[in-house]
């Protein structure tokens, strides 16, 4: 639907589709006509990344988990820079303190200029679920304010609206502080667009072969019984097992938060990308990257078990968040309620283990093996890459 001028179009990835709402709205088409998709534009950025961290935080019991599968997960504004460079988008930044960005914001939308926003997922309010799967931030594209609330564009495909005061707090939250970001109209070249596309595969095969051995790492911490960050030590007594179960399938399966472990998005963009760089090989990279997404989902669907009542019970829940986001204000009661019962049942089983430690450690071995098998069809499927590439 359309309010305000705006347009509000759903999407997969949250930095990605923001992006691409706010090219579209100032009419920043693919050359050869239409809105730029999402998929090309996910190339465009540097696709897909790698990255896992576990906390064990002792003095509180959080060992909160974080998954990365987007180039540069870690580093938002330090992405948007590198994208909208690569396009050739000039873009104006503010950062500063929290009240002078809320101040810049208003007067932005004041002008009817959409802006990119970097709010904290755990602190914007309408996500309602809990510390661990919400840990992290993406870019929104705030749109309009009407009285003491703003309009933002998060996927959702009906109004979203926070009050001020909650967008402030959570962008002062965020990891870059109180950023906000602009984009200047400006048409885009075939040439300019295939050379970003390009660039950003290049940096994409550059960056994802030397951090793919994480997963590899992931794996053997899974069953190591020495290392202090092994998981059969961190949850030796099985306590918050659950939660890291939860976060690694809300992480990976695509109706998650952050769209998942987007192998699949990927597979999109080389097909489409096929064309526009005339390099036929991609097409039938995009094949390979597409078992590599199934894998994913074998594991993520291994740690969270749809075969176990509470476990299945758990991922609908956060699925009904999810469509209470992308129902935007309508849909925020139901996504509440989903949110505290989902909230109350992972605590509920950190506490009381669902597993014997017989049970656990086989999910943990489980576990470790699924993740070579996802590293070995990664690699294999980035080699082929490359090779279509010329590198």
């Amino acid at each position: 639907m359309t309010e305000h001028g705006y347009q509000l179009r759903g999407g997969r990835q949250p930095d990605v589709a923001a992006l691409a709402h706010l090219l579209a709205h100032h009419d920043i088409e693919h050359p050869d006509g239409g809105e730029l998709s999402e998929p090309l534009l996910f190339l465009a950025s540097g696709g897909i990344g790698a990255g896992y961290r576990l906390w064990d935080m002792a003095r509180d019991g959080g060992k909160p988990l974080r998954l990365g599968f987007r180039f540069r997960h870690e580093e938002p504004r330090r992405w948007l820079k590198s994208t909208v460079d690569r396009l050739g988008l000039p873009a104006e930044w503010h950062t500063g303190t929290a009240r002078a960005a809320a101040k810049r914001l208003s007067a932005l939308l004041a002008e009817g200029v959409p802006t990119l926003v970097l709010p904290d997922r755990a602190r914007i309010g309408y996500w309602h679920l809990p510390d661990e799967s919400a840990d992290g931030e993406h870019f929104v594209v705030a749109y309009a304010q009407h009285d003491d609330r703003i309009h933002l564009d998060d996927r959702n495909l009906a109004p979203l609206t926070v009050e001020r005061a909650t967008l402030t707090a959570a962008t002062r939250a965020a990891a870059e502080r109180n950023l906000l970001a602009t984009i200047r109209p400006q048409p885009l070249t075939g040439d300019r667009l295939a050379a970003a596309v390009r660039g950003g595969l290049t940096d994409c095969a550059k960056q994802l072969s030397a951090t793919l051995p994480v997963w590899t790492r992931w794996a053997t911490l899974m069953t190591d019984e020495r290392a202090a960050a092994g998981w059969p030590t961190v949850f030796a007594d099985r306590r918050g097992l659950v939660s890291a179960l939860l976060a690694i399938w809300t992480a990976i399966d695509p109706e998650g938060i952050g769209g998942g472990h987007l192998r699949d998005l990927f597979a999109d963009g080389l097909a489409e990308a096929a064309t526009l760089l005339g390099i036929s090989e991609l097409d039938g990279q995009a094949g390979g990257w597409r078992k590599v997404a199934a894998a994913w989902q074998d594991f993520a669907d291994t740690a969270l078990d749809p075969g176990v009542p509470e476990f299945r019970w758990m991922r609908g829940l956060v699925r009904t968040v999810r469509q209470g986001v992308t129902a935007g204000d309508e849909g925020q009661q139901a996504a509440a309620e989903a949110g505290a019962e989902l909230a109350r049942l992972h605590r509920h089983y950190d506490e009381e283990s669902p597993f014997t430690a017989g049970q656990a450690a086989a999910l943990l071995r489980d576990l470790g093996r699924g993740l070579r098998e996802v590293h070995a069809a990664e690699h294999a499927a980035l080699e082929e890459l490359m090779v279509a590439l010329g590198r």
